[in-house]
């Protein structure tokens, strides 16, 4: 369950509410289908909603991340690298023997064969043939493993994202866009795709072309050697002028892309409201905006690589013009063979053609470099809401009965991550088997106290027990068998109705999910669908009604059976005949388990044991129904406005 904003203006407003999909309409780019907004600040519903921000910033990286990630993706398949490295050293060295037997088939095997030798010839020929074929088996073989490792790796980082973004905690999902998560595992995971599947073959085969093809200038003429050599220099300093400007290019570029996602999936999610107030044109200007930046950030990109290619191809071609006029003199002079020449001719080229691929390589590599700090920035971000290192269980219920447990707020407050304080400290203990509803105004604290209290948030100071066990003890697993919390989104997962009911309690029988149905008043709608249990409720449960939606979400908290059940705004989709039937069922299901109940409508309140009502984070009014009511306070005033609201 995630959190939801709070859409009814009015805090005594009776009558059925609106869907989830139909709120939060005036948001530029469109809000969610679900009503809930993904920029929520500090981690808290608009219910509580602190001060405004902007787009999400970047997760900071920590210093060494992106390296160590690598590490680690790349430890499990040392030994098949070692394997891919090998074929790919034989294959270079293969292939770089070309240009030398060229060589000597000038100055020995065609001179041979003016005298009538044919042999030298026929063995330098099928030497080259034979290096000709054994570089294309070996490059072949080097493609295939190296394709298997670069697909494992992926396979893994991708998993890696989506179990630590489950793992996070539900103030980043607030303070991050869901857009950016999905960049992270698509976007950028394809750009370190590209470099792993392309770019690192090519940087393998610049590298080793460069060594193999050093060692034999030197080896066939120091003098050329060491003059084509120094090319290195001014290639080194450009290649590092390219980097250099090209790091803070790509690193825009993967932001930019970023943003891209978020606004499509924001408007996609949103499709509804955008349609019904006419927000086409808006979006697509916003939309216009982001995507130009996406592009400028992609053609400084290709202009930087552009000048590159262009100076370092002129660099090349210079450079070689005057290492083979030297050359030339040089076999003018008889102090060089003719054969060496071309040898030397051949490997240059050799030597300088890569230079494209290099700067493919360094464009594959900046976008790679940025995708994976990014990455490495989300897996390295750890849940505010730890796991305890040593858990400890939750008291045992008797088997006979469904006691709740008792829970008690100790000296807690809660504020947020700028300071701003959502919940002065207070002391609160809420019986075991209790039904509690807290009622206020909008921001009053309400959606806090049970978000904390589901442990989505950890308080600021203090500490929530249930039974005097703290929450931060409790294993998560643990935590949330005994503590169900029922939102006003009413999420249904793409599947069928048993389906998304078992979610509740994972291996249930078909008969516990229909008597959970059964039980809540569900039953029937679901028995009348076209597949009945087995209809698929498809995207968000889209094929059926927001009401429906609500009660199969509460068939699924029946289901897991849990000691604590909150119910944050749980009635508001459903119609007035809807809300009373639920009531009715509640009155069982909520026997016996501590429940608390965040309600804007005051009919929901008539089933609570005691009521709290809270302004500004404090709870200034605490009783049951029928006592605050008959008092002149706060509950009695907003008792009376809603009585007035009936007629």
């Amino acid at each position: 369950m995630t959190s939801t904003t709070e859409t009814e203006p009015d805090a005594l407003r009776d009558g059925p509410g609106p869907e989830p999909a139909g709120t939060g309409t005036a948001a530029p780019a469109g809000a969610p289908a679900d009503g809930t907004s993904e920029d929520t600040p500090g981690g808290i519903a608009a219910d509580d909603a602190g001060p405004p921000h902007g787009e999400d910033e970047d997760i900071p990286v920590p210093p060494g991340a992106p390296r160590a990630l690598l590490r680690s993706l790349m430890g499990p398949h040392r030994r098949r690298i070692a394997v891919a490295m090998l074929l790919i050293l034989v294959q270079q060295a293969a292939l770089q023997a070309g240009p030398l037997l060229v060589s000597v088939a000038i100055d020995r095997a065609i001179p041979a064969l003016r005298r009538s030798e044919s042999g030298p010839l026929v063995a330098v020929t099928a030497a080259y043939l034979g290096c000709a074929l054994l570089g294309t088996l070996l490059q072949r073989a080097f493609i295939r493993l190296s394709g298997r490792i670069n697909q494992d790796v992926l396979l893994d980082l991708r998993g890696r994202i989506f179990r630590h973004a489950q793992r996070l905690s539900l103030d980043f999902h607030e303070r991050y866009t869901s857009g950016r998560i999905i960049s992270r595992a698509t976007s950028d995971v394809d750009a370190l795709r590209e470099l792993l599947n392309e770019g690192l073959q090519e940087l393998l085969s610049v590298a080793l072309s460069v060594t193999y093809i050093s060692v034999l200038l030197l080896v066939m003429d120091w003098r050329l050697g060491l003059a084509s050599l120094a090319s290195f220099v001014p290639v080194y300093l450009l290649t590092r002028s390219f980097r250099r400007r090209s790091r803070t290019v790509y690193r825009r570029s993967r932001t930019a892309v970023a943003t891209v996602i978020v606004r499509f999936t924001e408007t996609m999610n949103g499709i509804r409201p955008v349609q019904a107030f006419r927000r086409e044109q808006a979006n697509d200007e916003a939309f216009g905006v982001v995507n130009a930046e996406y592009a400028t950030a992609n053609a400084d990109g290709l202009l930087a690589m552009a000048r590159f290619v262009a100076s370092s191809r002129a660099t090349a071609n210079a450079w070689i013009t005057a290492v083979v006029l030297w050359g030339a003199y040089l076999v003018a002079d008889g102090s060089l063979r003719l054969g060496v020449l071309a040898a030397f001719v051949l490997y240059l080229r050799r030597l300088f053609d890569p230079i494209d691929h290099l700067a493919m390589f360094l464009n594959s590599y900046q976008s790679a470099s940025a995708a994976l700090e990014k990455i490495a920035g989300l897996l390295a971000h750890e849940p505010t809401v730890a796991e305890p290192a040593e858990p400890e269980r939750l008291p045992e219920r008797p088997e006979a009965s469904a006691k709740g447990l008792e829970v008690a707020f100790e000296g807690v407050s809660f504020a947020y991550r700028n300071g701003k304080e959502v919940l002065p400290r207070f002391d609160l203990v809420l019986p075991a088997g209790q039904t509690v509803a807290v009622v206020g105004a909008t921001g009053a604290g309400k959606s806090t106290l049970a978000k904390l209290l589901a442990r989505f948030h950890d308080p600021t100071d203090g500490r929530i027990t249930l039974d005097g066990v703290d929450l931060r003890r409790l294993s998560t697993p643990d935590l949330r068998r005994g503590v169900v919390m029922v939102t006003q989104e009413s999420f249904l997962f793409s599947g069928t109705v048993a389906d998304n009911i078992a979610v509740g309690r994972p291996g249930a029988t078909r008969e516990e999910v229909e008597e959970a149905a059964r039980a809540i008043g569900a039953y029937d709608f679901v028995a009348a669908l076209p597949e009945g249990f087995d209809t698929d409720v498809r995207k968000r449960g889209g094929r059926i009604s927001a009401g429906q939606r609500q009660l199969v979400a509460f068939a699924r908290a029946l289901l897991a059976d849990p000691a604590v059940l909150i119910l944050d705004e749980a009635t508001s989709s459903l119609d007035v005949p809807g809300e009373r039937a639920v009531q009715e069922a509640m009155r069982t299901v909520l026997a016996g388990r501590t429940a608390v109940i965040i309600a804007h409508r005051l009919s929901t309140v008539e089933i609570a044991d005691r009521v709290l009502v809270m302004e500004q984070g404090r709870v200034v009014e605490d009783g049951t129904p029928v006592g605050l009511i008959g008092s002149a306070g706060r509950f009695a005033d907003l008792h009376q406005a809603w009585r007035d609201s009936l007629v």
